[in-house]
């Protein structure tokens, strides 16, 4: 067979799945008669209402020289690890406000940080398309620097997003600007599993964002420019067990729902949106009502229960707390005091749920707790 007949049959093949794809596009709009706010309103649900003190922020963690980009809670709810611009990755004391390790990176351009679930090791990444993962009992030298434990090295593009698999310190998958998603083995440094890529079920853009389900580990989601978010099981890498659609824009993060069978996105199309991974159904968009701009989201976080979706937008300091119930924004962050100077880049829940923190182009991360006793009808 000649090239030229493999390339027409190719474009024939891509034709009827575009067509077949459409046809299922139009299909779930027919079956798609009501939402979850449209549900819960016809029950006579009704919004979750804030106090003046029922979250208020009880610490502000100063310390980085640049914008921070990235943040992550350790399991037992006390520590946070933070990446900025100024090139290094900070542990801090939840609950002192102190910094307990100041490290300084071999690259600047850091993109993502994580702790292992023992909380002894921490990982990054960024535009030197490599995972460093550093021993925070190593002993940093005279200058401040803590020795690379371990380098992951094998994409070839940069590093956008890293975690761990939870109760697993030997396992990490990281997302790239190479389009894939890879699975690691910390211990060996190799790849143990390839997602996306040469497979034709794999992402046709750079993958933002990943998260795996504490439910079931074997399942991650990931987000990409090419607008769509695609279920993975790393048991079987050969292809994606879902693709979602529905975003018009890149899907600059995503987020497993509690109970893992659901999880939000944020998008630049500025909206954010909750997919039910069983059946492949958008269950809701929350999109803030305005004056038709479209502000990129940038960071998303549920609540303990999942009856909150935070989220924070490419504009000023704005960080809305949704009822996902409802679609209806309950609160905003930016408005309340001592709020932030720049826009939130990322945000994170405690293990436990007790407190949100945010870091931001300001430089400063913000605890936010929750107070006071709230009755939800």
């Amino acid at each position: 067979m000649s090239v030229s007949e493999l390339k027409e049959r190719h474009a024939v093949a891509t034709e009827t799945i575009n067509n077949l794809r459409d046809r299922l596009q139009q299909r779930r709009l027919q079956l798609l008669d009501t939402d979850v706010a449209k549900y819960s309103a016809a029950q006579g649900r009704s919004p979750v209402k804030f106090g003046a003190t029922d979250l208020v922020c009880c610490r502000t963690l100063q310390g980085h020289t640049g914008k921070v980009y990235s943040l992550d809670w350790t399991p037992e709810r006390n520590r946070i690890v933070s990446a900025s611009q100024d090139g290094r990755l900070i542990v801090w004391n939840a609950l002192t406000s102190q910094k307990t390790h100041a490290i300084k990176l071999p690259c600047a351009w850091v993109m993502t940080c994580a702790f292992s679930p023992n909380g002894q090791t921490v990982a990054c990444g960024g535009l030197d398309s490599v995972c460093s993962i550093f021993s925070l009992s190593s002993t940093a030298d005279k200058d401040g620097t803590v020795p690379v434990s371990r380098m992951l090295s094998g994409h070839r593009g940069y590093v956008s997003c890293c975690q761990y698999v939870p109760n697993e310190d030997a396992r990490l998958i990281t997302s790239s600007g190479d389009q894939t998603c890879v699975l690691w083995d910390v211990t060996t440094g190799l790849k143990t599993s390839v997602f996306g890529g040469e497979f034709q079920s794999g992402h046709t853009a750079d993958v933002l964002s990943v998260s795996i389900s504490g439910s079931n580990p074997n399942w991650f989601i990931s987000g990409s420019c090419d607008t769509t978010a695609r279920l993975w099981d790393t048991r079987a890498a050969s292809r994606a067990v879902r693709t979602f659609h529905g975003h018009e824009g890149d899907v600059n993060t995503v987020k497993f729902f509690p109970d893992g069978n659901r999880f939000g996105t944020g998008s630049d199309d500025g909206t954010c949106r909750l997919y039910d991974i069983r059946t492949g159904h958008q269950l809701q968009v929350y999109q803030p009502h305005g004056d038709g701009e479209n502000v990129p989201v940038t960071s998303i976080a549920f609540s303990a229960s999942g009856r909150l979706l935070f989220a924070g937008y490419a504009n000023n300091n704005a960080c809305y707390v949704w009822d996902t119930l409802l679609g209806e924004i309950v609160l905003d962050l930016g408005e309340l005091q001592d709020s932030h100077k720049n826009r939130i880049s990322c945000l994170g829940m405690s293990a436990d749920g007790s407190a949100l923190c945010t870091g931001s182009w300001d430089s400063n991360l913000k605890i936010w707790a929750f107070g006071g006793h709230r009755r939800v009808i």
